[in-house]
């Protein structure tokens, strides 16, 4: 066997390049560690939040309305107000 056909075994099984394959598992591996991580530093954050007496719940509520276009947030407080007031609160 040749020297070239021994390398595209190396790199090519059953038509899948390996050496891809595994770099791109092993990237994700990466992230996902950092993801891991980062997650942890967030529930810190969070637990130092509380801590100091501030209401988590509210918190997250607000990282998720700063996450939003401004007029979809109107949309909806206009839509919330509109569904309270029909309610009686």
């Amino acid at each position: 066997m040749s020297q070239a056909a021994t390398k595209q075994d190396d790199t090519e099984v059953g038509g899948i390049a390996a050496d891809r394959l595994r770099s791109i598992i092993e990237r994700v591996e990466r992230l996902e560690e950092e993801k891991k991580a980062l997650s942890s530093d967030i529930k810190d954050i969070m637990a130092e939040a509380k801590s100091a007496g501030f209401d988590v719940k509210v918190i997250r509520q607000i990282i998720r309305i700063r996450k939003q276009e401004p007029a979809d947030v109107e949309e909806q407080e206009t839509l919330l107000d509109l569904y309270r007031r029909a309610l009686g609160m």
